[in-house]
């Protein structure tokens, strides 16, 4: 991908919608964010939704399922994806940073072997996550990312990142922690920004935390929660399989497979 004059280009870029949700251009010093969201809704009620002159919201750019981005809204101009926001003593972070929407349904509720999102649409287990929020302390069932979105989310920070300075990656969630919970604990995003920023804001060891590895065990479960009372969300990973490892937590690792969920760290050899 490349940026220029502000408009994404690349073979991922699926193409331009432009908005009319948004305001004049970055005050000079001013851009330096990134602020992560999700849809809550499948792509094309999303990107609809953005472009509604009469809903006044908007973002930078969309990540599909697919990890194709469509934009929005060119990247020196500020969209409406922040709303009213707080952190580290600044308020109003349109001001400040470019929004990012990733395609997914946010928490779900369940109903049998069923998990659907608040639009009615249906997932199976395998695209589902129990965690806890880090603004919440009970779990709930969380729609996972696919690792191409992931992927293309670095790609694209990392772009914004040599191409305009960026010093901070945020999710909507901790800028409106009272209204919102994107991009939710299916996202990575402490692992996210460390691996971009070289920031340790995951106190469980992210600095030394590899990227792959593979399962040495004949088989492994996969479970909600690093722990052996998590659900098993899927079917045990075999032995050789090659996991992208996300997150570490005690003994346990997050990995995708692309399913997302958590291993015995022991039963993995890092490659």
């Amino acid at each position: 991908m490349e940026i220029n004059n502000h408009i994404l280009t690349g073979s991922k870029v699926k193409k331009m919608v432009p908005s009319p949700n948004h305001s004049g251009e970055f005050e000079r010093g001013n851009l330096d964010s990134v602020i992560m969201h999700y849809t809550a809704g499948p792509y094309q009620t999303s990107l609809r939704t953005l472009i509604n002159p009469s809903v006044r919201a908007s973002a930078h750019v969309i990540i599909d399922r697919d990890g194709t981005i469509t934009q929005l809204v060119p990247l020196n101009l500020q969209a409406w994806h922040a709303g009213k926001s707080y952190y580290d003593g600044r308020s109003g972070y349109n001001r400040y940073s470019i929004g990012i929407e990733i395609v997914n349904s946010g928490y779900l509720t369940k109903s049998g072997n069923i998990y659907r999102a608040w639009y009615g649409e249906a997932f199976n287990p395998s695209e589902v996550i129990e965690g806890i929020h880090r603004n919440q302390t009970t779990p709930r069932y969380w729609h996972v990312y696919t690792p191409e979105q992931i992927e293309t989310a670095y790609e694209f920070v990392q772009l914004l990142i040599d191409t305009y300075g960026i010093k901070h990656i945020l999710g909507h969630e901790e800028i409106a922690p009272k209204r919102k919970t994107d991009p939710g604990p299916a996202f990575p995003l402490d692992r996210f920004r460390d691996r971009l920023l070289g920031t340790t804001r995951d106190q469980d060891g992210a600095d030394d935390l590899p990227d792959t590895g593979r399962v040495i065990a004949s088989v492994l479960n996969i479970r909600s929660q690093p722990n052996t009372s998590g659900a098993i969300v899927a079917s045990p990973l075999q032995r050789g399989q090659k996991v992208t490892i996300l997150e570490e937590h005690g003994d346990w690792y997050k990995v995708s497979v692309p399913i997302t969920g958590w291993v015995y760290a022991k039963y993995i050899d890092i490659t």
